[in-house]
């Protein structure tokens, strides 16, 4: 039985809320901080706390960088602010401020550039595609790991190489190159195999609207990277009434490696739920919710009543050649034999014979047994066979006590809760005979005392 992954994304996507959403839907946090202890990469610390958006409990999965490779991914007055105004005055501002900002919680920015000479006065490393594999795959990471990271980059790369016009193998990573992009994308598709998915439903990705600032200047939303992979693997966006980039690179990217079906099963269980957070000052924060479930064979087809027997069955043959009298003998021998119901109609036959169609409505179980009645007692050669449902109403079996003596009453619940009361006939029949009283008077006497 699969476990297929949906990704809600309905408020945006970057790898930091997809990491923090699989941890909370289960993911080991201790393997996952063993796996990236082994990238051969330092400059950061992994810090995974709880805090609270929309009033719900969230996991929040932050790559905290040092001083050297810090940046501006989580400055807002960075990233939004002065978009018309001088690159070097906001620059300078920026210095200036940034101790001020400092407490704006990073949610990661990933434009990709390639050979670009930057003024940011902090270190981002420029690495080729070749490079990003090399610290993956020297990483003591799962088979299976380092194909969903080596996927998410190439599809990075891909976009890149289209929206710069350079070929795949001249693209440059920038943002995506540095620490905290590649701990993000190797802990995505870490998480992804420790829980074991073998199928992604991806929804529409929630993406802002306006303009945004990055290393390569300032962009319009979706960037062009996020557009790119939009278009190539066939993602769908749904607008958002809020001014900013609500859908990474790196959360596109991550979700066009990671999806393969495009709808849940029919029937299925929730395994589990997490919810991750975004870093970056939205109103609402951006968050993105795991569901891991587990396909459900259907037993039944859908309904809202229960079912007294999952599958029935009706057998049906036609006859022109069998008197009345055998063919009532062999209804009373199909009810013995477990016929849930069984009756036969007047049909015209071919040449206008005239004849009569027999239905038998079963269980599984019994189709041996009844199929035997009808060759033994009828004139049929053939019988046909139909998977049927039934809708049961829940019902039970009184036991009433009347003037006449003790009856049985069935009693029906409807869809709506109101109980309707049957009288049996068999212990209607007996107790006229009995009492020497009419089948009505008995009736009436056994329903009066079922409502009393």
């Amino acid at each position: 039985m699969g476990r297929t992954l949906y990704l809600d994304c309905s408020s945006g996507i970057s790898g930091d809320m997809v990491v923090g959403a699989l941890l909370d839907a289960g993911a080991s946090e201790e393997r996952l901080r063993a796996a990236l202890s082994s990238l051969g990469v330092g400059g950061f610390e992994i810090k995974v706390s709880r805090k609270t958006v929309s009033a719900l409990d969230v996991c929040d999965f932050d790559v905290a960088l040092d001083a050297e490779h810090d940046g501006h991914d989580h400055d807002m007055q960075w990233l939004y602010g002065n978009l018309d105004g001088d690159e070097h005055h906001h620059h300078h501002d920026h210095e200036h401020d940034h101790e001020h900002h400092h407490d704006h919680e990073r949610h990661e920015h990933e434009h990709h550039h390639h050979d670009h000479d930057h003024e940011h006065h902090h270190h981002h490393e420029h690495r080729g595609p070749a490079e990003v594999k090399a610290i993956i795959d020297a990483g003591n990471l799962s088979a299976r790991t380092r194909q969903i990271a080596h996927r998410i980059f190439d599809i990075v790369a891909e976009a890149e190489s289209k929206a710069h016009g350079v070929p795949l193998e001249e693209v440059h990573f920038h943002e995506v190159g540095a620490v905290d992009s590649i701990v993000d994308v190797v802990a995505a598709a870490f998480c992804i195999d420790d829980l074991k998915i073998d199928d992604v439903v991806i929804s529409a990705l929630g993406e802002g609207h306006g303009r945004v600032r990055s290393a390569h200047g300032v962009l319009p939303i979706p960037v062009p990277a996020v557009a790119n992979i939009v278009a190539a693997h066939g993602l769908v966006l749904t607008q958002r009434d809020i001014a900013g980039e609500l859908v990474t690179p790196t959360g596109a990217a991550i979700a066009a490696a990671l999806r393969s079906a495009d709808a849940l099963p029919a029937s299925y269980r929730i395994v589990s739920v997490g919810t991750g957070s975004g870093k970056r000052d939205y109103h609402p924060v951006s968050t993105v919710r795991a569901t891991i479930v587990e396909e459900v064979k259907a037993t039944a087809a859908p309904s809202d009543y229960t079912f007294e027997a999952p599958h029935l069955w009706k057998l049906e043959t036609e006859v022109d050649d069998c008197t009345g009298e055998a063919l009532a003998h062999a209804l009373d021998r199909l009810y013995e034999a477990g016929a849930f119901e069984a009756h036969y109609l007047p049909v015209f036959m071919k040449k206008g014979r005239p004849g009569y169609q027999i239905e038998v409505l079963c269980a599984e179980a019994a189709i041996p047994a009844l199929e035997q009645v009808i060759f033994e007692d009828t004139t049929t050669i053939g019988i046909r066979r139909t998977p049927l449902w039934r809708t049961a109403l829940p019902r039970e079996i009184l036991g009433i006590e009347t003037v006449y003596g003790p009856a049985k009453v069935k009693a029906v619940v409807l869809p709506d809760g109101e109980r309707r009361l049957y009288p049996e006939y068999a212990t209607v029949a007996a107790l006229a005979k009995s009492a020497g009283a009419s089948y009505q008077a008995v009736y009436r006497a056994v329903i009066a005392a079922a409502q009393a």
